[in-house]
């Protein structure tokens, strides 16, 4: 797993998007990682093509503005992003809240972890999937 991957992160909270910074490092894995605060502005960002196309967009749920269930609508109404992994960053374990998200057609649902080296987990698990078969059953 040595390729680069590049991560479009959009989360309101500077720390989480720090913190999966820290992992990718800690991991060792070469990445380059975009961010955006809010709904809003990630949109902007993907509709103006203003990033490169990413490798895995990580959104948060609980944000201003957009919200991350309206922020995830939205994108997958853009078609350059129908391959991208989109993976649910969140607070909340609620299992509503991951059933709806899946249904409305995120690729993973991952509640933050406390600690670093249970995110590098998570992350090694996100990055050895086959992305192409998860793809295509919620697309």
């Amino acid at each position: 797993m040595d390729k680069s991957k590049t991560l479009f992160i959009i989360d309101d909270d500077e720390d989480d998007q720090l913190f999966i910074n820290e992992a990718m490092k800690d991991l060792n894995i070469p990445f380059e990682c975009f961010y955006a605060n809010n709904g809003e502005v990630a949109l902007k960002q993907l509709k103006d093509e203003i990033i490169p196309l990413p490798d895995f967009i990580f959104l948060d749920l609980n944000m201003p503005k957009l919200n991350g269930k309206e922020c995830l609508i939205e994108i997958k109404k853009l078609p350059k992003y129908s391959g991208v992994p989109l993976i649910i960053y969140t607070t909340s374990s609620n299992q509503k809240d991951k059933q709806e998200i899946m249904q409305l057609g995120a690729h993973y649902f991952l509640t933050k972890p406390t600690r670093i080296s249970e995110l590098c987990n998570c992350l090694l698990n996100v990055f050895s999937m086959d992305w192409k078969k998860v793809a295509g059953k919620t697309n």
